[in-house]
């Protein structure tokens, strides 16, 4: 876990869905050689991220596991839908609208929300003003045809 200041990413989809970017998102974090946390707002989407994970695509794995289940601090990649930090991942990944509670200890927060969805444009909204009125760097990133771009 990181003694520096975390730094806040905004992830704005406009042309892809969450089960398309996540996974990718996931194994850029994996290949850093970070652990990473998915916290979610409700359970039933921690349920469906750890069966999507296991078949996004048939030529990959991504390592990760639910935190209701046993040795859950061994997982590089933890669902959850809770503020504890067991597995001491470098990365918080925040869906759904799911509150980043303390940052201390995480490198990166990486929120990512759907721009097609106006409850969701509002948290994340209120999540930047929130994060710079704590001090921490945040950086917005909007969905282009190619890749992302830094907008802010």
């Amino acid at each position: 876990m990181s003694e520096a200041p975390c730094e806040v990413w905004f992830y704005h989809l406009e042309r892809s869905g969450l089960d398309q970017v996540l996974p990718e998102l996931l194994e850029r974090t994996l290949g850093r050689g970070w652990k990473a946390i998915v916290r979610a707002r409700e359970a039933d989407r921690v349920e469906h991220m750890d069966g999507w994970l296991w078949a996004y695509r048939d030529d990959s794995f991504l390592p990760h596991g639910p935190s209701g289940e046993p040795q859950a601090e061994r997982q590089p990649i933890l669902l959850t839908t809770g503020f504890e930090n067991p597995n001491g991942a470098d990365v918080l990944f925040l869906v759904d609208g799911a509150e980043p509670g303390e940052l201390a200890g995480y490198a990166r927060c990486m929120i990512v929300f759907d721009g097609r969805d106006e409850a969701q444009l509002a948290v994340a909204r209120s999540q930047w003003k929130a994060v710079k009125a704590k001090g921490h760097l945040a950086t917005y990133w909007k969905q282009q045809d190619r890749g992302w771009e830094k907008q802010a």
